[in-house]
């Protein structure tokens, strides 16, 4: 495919999937219109990036990694609704496409994958768009990742049984967002946590939807210490 016919993939996954999907925040349809998706995806599936499918990125512990579908990755954008000051956590890199679109839109992303090779493959991807507001970091983010003590917004990238504790408490205390599917196969929820002061959370269902649990994620921690 050639550069405008990628174009004209992009502008067509922007109005005929992830806008009918109720995303409508102009910021977000604006950085996924901009973003050109194709250079995050591994060769072999560039045809596929606008396609409403997941792609394949990366094997690590017998598991095959994959991007999520542009329609989740737009709700889960609007539902963040990041502010240019935020700062930003994201559980599971990646290609670092996500990453590029949080950096985008906040001031700072620590981003962290279990998969080494993941954290390479994005820090080439963003060094190519010069995408600077980022820190990368190899790691397992399954059970806790300190970094900063607080964060404005922490996306996470695959699934969890439930609601991690750590990172609610990671949220700032004043209107932190979180974004996390919880649950099992063949149904899980996408939900907005939003923390509104020192002991309180509330918890917004967006969509239902399935997706892989994040690596090390797959069974809730018998004992939280």
């Amino acid at each position: 495919m050639s550069n405008m016919d990628f174009n004209q993939a992009r502008f067509n996954m922007v109005e005929q999937q992830v806008r009918p999907w109720d995303v409508l925040d102009p910021r977000v349809l604006n950085v996924i219109g901009n973003i050109p998706r194709e250079q995050f995806v591994p060769e072999v599936s560039k045809k596929l990036a606008y396609a409403d499918v997941r792609i394949p990125i990366g094997q690590y512990g017998g598991r095959t990694s994959h991007m999520l579908n542009p329609v989740i990755e737009g709700r889960m954008l609007q539902s963040l609704a990041i502010g240019e000051d935020d700062t930003i956590l994201q559980i599971g890199t990646g290609t670092g496409y996500i990453t590029a679109c949080l950096a985008t839109l906040g001031r700072h992303v620590d981003s962290v994958d279990i998969n080494p090779e993941m954290t390479a493959m994005a820090e080439k991807n963003l060094a190519r768009f010069e995408i600077t507001n980022v820190n990368l970091s190899t790691g397992d983010g399954s059970r806790k990742w300190e970094q900063k003590r607080y964060y404005d917004c922490i996306a996470i990238m695959g699934s969890f049984p439930k609601v991690p504790e750590f990172y609610k408490k990671s949220l700032k205390e004043d209107g932190g967002r979180m974004f996390v599917v919880v649950g099992e196969a063949p149904v899980m929820k996408a939900l907005l946590v939003t923390r509104i002061g020192k002991n309180e959370w509330t918890l917004d269902e967006i969509f239902e939807t399935c997706i892989e649990p994040l690596i090390n994620a797959e069974k809730p921690a018998e004992f939280e210490f």
